[in-house]
């Protein structure tokens, strides 16, 4: 039977109403609900109910088949990182370098290295105590460090794997580990900039500094002394700057030359072997070593057990939301609803870069999780877009930095960065945190919409 195509967009959005409307206003998991989603839009869109089964499990096990070992790598990585002091050692040397008054700078940079391997609602966390602790040194609003903190750190969360939310939506469109790291990176540094700029201008309109009570915050019992403080971290409690930095630095080395190497076209036994090492699953698998005997070599087995197992079980949640993802793209792909919906992009003349982007602010603005956004995202239009003529890595880019639109009250992120500087009024609480993303989500589009121009 042949199913028109005013069918398979009927299909496709039912299954986006009862997607969000399971998601928002139901104790439905957003894992069953994407679930339901594309069992729906297979049904309605014209597939017989074998077939939908089928596609859901193909989709499900193709997308995490090439993404799922390098989340549970990754967030045991993180975690070890996160509980040795490595981050901490980061953050101390970056505020180290760049000195005096430009303590916010040093922060946003902080955030951008650290938050790499870490869910940035831990890196804001692990490293606030510094942010406050510059503020009560410097006298700057600790609003502007803040900030500048939190933004670094939330663009390499949309942006760069092995974060599971781009990660997966690499995996998802398919495109190289490597180049979606690089193309994150690049896009991360006009974002911070603009979000440091207003970082700076909102901190004097709400100047706040950290009292002698601590306004609720964890606080030193006297004041704190930056410089003295710094050193004794460093001297004392923290792993040295080569064993911290080396479980980021290394893999993204591995892969960046698997990238070059694929992409000059080189061939022979070294060049497999650098093929090899530089794949995403030996590369973190490789970070995860160095992070086991270099951060944890006075830990008991045991307790370093314990430690990465914290870390796979928040990623049991990551993994089965990213499957989801896929089998709704797979479901999608198999309805022929992805190619109808690209023929109607071609008409319109609206540049297709703009499809995930959109999906990926709308989704975003609807439930709140950046992570659900972009996978929801590039699910629904790396079907769509796989067949034309635009790049996919700037593609799956748009759905990751398109998820990071007005931040605000059913954002968990919102609320860490704003309970933990003090900010209680809700107006106030917009400046600190929905205005910012904001930013960062106009220049991503400016700048996507410019590397369309040149790459796409």
């Amino acid at each position: 039977m042949e199913v028109s195509g005013a069918q398979m967009i009927l299909g496709l959005v039912i299954a986006i109403m009862v997607l969000i409307f399971l998601v928002i206003k139901t104790k439905v998991h957003v894992f069953l609900a994407l679930i339901i989603a594309a069992s729906i839009t297979g049904l309605v869109g014209g597939m017989a109910p074998p077939d939908v089964v089928s596609a859901i499990t193909e989709g499900f096990g193709s997308t995490l088949g090439s993404v799922a070992i390098i989340i549970g790598f990754g967030v045991m990585m993180g975690r070890i990182l996160e509980v040795s002091g490595a981050a901490e050692r980061l953050a101390y040397t970056v505020v180290k370098v760049l000195g005096k008054r430009k303590e916010e700078w040093a922060m946003a940079v902080t955030g951008y290295i650290v938050s790499i391997p870490i869910f940035v609602d831990s890196a804001f966390i692990i490293l606030s105590t510094l942010a406050k602790a510059l503020s009560k040194k410097t006298g700057k609003s600790i609003v502007t460090l803040a900030i500048a903190l939190a933004g670094g750190a939330v663009v390499m969360h949309h942006a760069v794997p092995p974060t599971p939310g781009p990660l997966g939506v690499a995996g998802i469109f398919g495109v190289d580990v490597g180049l979606m790291i690089l193309s994150g990176l690049i896009f991360g540094i006009p974002i911070i900039i603009v979000t440091v700029l207003y970082a700076k201008w909102i901190g004097k309109k709400i100047y706040q500094l950290p009292d002698d009570d601590g306004l609720g915050w964890i606080r030193p019992e006297q004041e704190v002394n930056v410089e003295d403080w710094l050193e004794e971290k460093e001297n004392k409690e923290l792993p040295s700057l080569l064993r911290s930095a080396a479980p980021i630095v290394v893999p993204i080395l591995l892969i960046f030359m698997n990238t070059t190497v694929t992409a000059i076209g080189l061939e022979g036994t070294l060049v497999e072997y650098v093929q090899f090492f530089g794949s995403p699953v030996i590369a973190v698998g490789i970070a995860v070593l160095l992070a086991i005997y270099g951060l944890f070599n006075h830990v008991k087995r045991s307790e370093a057990l314990d430690r990465m197992e914290e870390g796979i079980q928040t990623a049991g949640i990551i993994l089965l939301v990213t499957g989801a993802g896929g089998a709704l793209g797979y479901v999608l792909r198999q309805t022929g609803a992805g190619d109808y919906i690209a023929e109607l992009v071609v008409d319109t003349g609206i540049p297709a870069i703009l499809l995930p982007f959109v999906i990926a602010s709308l989704v975003r603005l609807i439930q709140g999780s950046g992570t659900v956004a972009m996978i929801t995202a590039a699910s629904i239009s790396a079907p769509i877009l796989t067949g034309m003529d635009v790049n996919l890595v700037l593609a799956a880019q748009a759905a990751a930095l398109g998820a990071m639109v007005f931040s605000y009250f059913n954002d968990s992120l919102f609320w860490v960065v704003n309970r933990t500087i003090g900010i209680k009024d809700p107006k106030e609480q917009m400046l600190v945190w929905s205005v910012p993303t904001t930013l960062s989500w106009l220049t991503a589009l400016v700048c996507l919409l410019i590397a369309n121009l040149i790459f796409g």
